[in-house]
């Protein structure tokens, strides 16, 4: 791991979460209207789950609601997180996602993943035993078909492609296209358990670590250390700052009117539906800090006492540094965007964050390399 402080960068993570009967329109508006305040306030990249059946997670097709996004800012970074692979055919989604990266003239992240909610792989036949292994191999399709032409014959256990029988290249027939950026946009690979096999193979490749919000410090750090160790095995130096974090962040005037926020508004209510969620599925182990916490142990007032960062600029800056120091200085910190059941406090919250956490952080960063020139580090 770099031992040298760096400097953090920030992004916006929308799964997203709306709680209630809100129309949808007006969902997707202020999910649009949240994008551009983020670019405005100098978040560096904005992510954008996908989720098929969900009326809580309602965003089907992120890429559709990315190219809008587009069209209203400049120079964010907007991905979709993740691309839910078992879903789609991986010609499908390696021609989208080339298209998409053109259109964003180079702005496009990715993050490949499986699906998370049961109706969404009950609609469509997926065994989620097998999830996995689907994401894996479609992977090495789409990578295979950004970085090499036709003809081209893939076989799998899930799917088979075959580009070869009917190529005209006079008449332009027969082209798989490449993404803008070569050999493809950046890739992250999302991480929630320990020990997840999903990252030695993510650190094989070069793809980039993210780190889910609701997992514990001490998992957090596990993540770091199964994405280093399986990127030295396949020969690669780890880069600590490729590494992105997520966490809930909320920041009022004062500590306890943040405290405060984070339960009653709709941060509290998406961990408590996650948590509900989590219950009624896989369980909760993936959330527990550790091995010998207990379910029972694992509820609303856990999550906000050791992994939400809620306070006054002060306190949210000081546990960012505090996190910091722990796990290594991450490259990306991703805060998740929230419904905006008040939509003051939320823009409140953002803007104490842009103008005063993220300016004292980087003078905690330069302080921190400007010690070290210096030989006090």
């Amino acid at each position: 791991m770099i031992n040298e402080a760096l400097p953090l960068r920030y992004g916006l993570f929308l799964m997203p979460v709306h709680l209630g009967d809100k129309p949808l329109a007006q969902c997707y508006d202020e999910d649009l209207e949240l994008v551009v305040r983020a670019e405005e306030l100098g978040f560096h990249e904005f992510w954008v789950g996908e989720h098929h059946t969900s009326s809580i997670e309602n965003i089907v097709m992120p890429e559709i609601f990315i190219a809008k996004a587009l069209g209203l800012t400049r120079s964010i970074r907007l991905g979709v997180a993740p691309v839910c692979l078992p879903y789609h055919h991986p010609f499908h989604v390696a021609s989208r996602l080339a298209f998409l990266d053109h259109l964003s003239h180079g702005r496009l992240n990715v993050c490949f993943g499986p699906g998370a909610i049961p109706t969404d792989m009950e609609v469509y036949g997926i065994d989620a035993a097998r999830s996995a292994a689907m994401v894996a191999e479609a992977i090495d399709m789409v990578l295979q078909i950004w970085t090499r032409d036709p003809p081209l014959e893939l076989s799998g256990q899930f799917w088979n492609i075959r580009l070869r029988d009917r190529i005209d290249g006079e008449m332009g027939v027969g082209v798989a296209h490449k993404p803008l950026q070569r050999p493809h946009p950046p890739i992250a690979s999302p991480a929630i358990r320990r020990d997840s096999p999903g990252l030695p193979a993510a650190a094989a490749r070069g793809f980039r670590p993210f780190s889910h919000h609701m997992v514990s410090t001490e998992t957090l750090a596990n993540h770091w250390q199964t994405f280093s160790a399986g990127a030295m095995e396949a020969g690669r130096v780890p880069q600590v700052a490729d590494w992105i974090v997520g966490r809930n962040v909320f920041v009022a005037e004062t500590t306890d009117e943040a405290r405060r926020g984070a339960r009653g508004n709709s941060l509290g209510a998406c961990l408590q539906y996650i948590l509900e969620l989590s219950r009624r599925g896989p369980g909760l182990g993936m959330w527990r800090r550790n091995g010998q916490m207990s379910d029972a142990e694992c509820h609303l007032d856990y999550m906000l006492d050791e992994v939400v960062i809620a306070g006054d600029p002060a306190e949210v800056a000081r546990r960012i540094i505090a996190l910091r120091e722990h796990l290594g200085p991450f490259g990306t910190l991703v805060l998740v965007a929230h419904d905006w059941d008040d939509q003051e406090s939320w823009l409140r919250s953002l803007e104490l964050f842009a103008h005063e956490v993220m300016p004292a952080v980087e003078r905690h960063s330069k302080t921190d390399r400007g010690d070290k020139i210096r030989g006090f580090g």
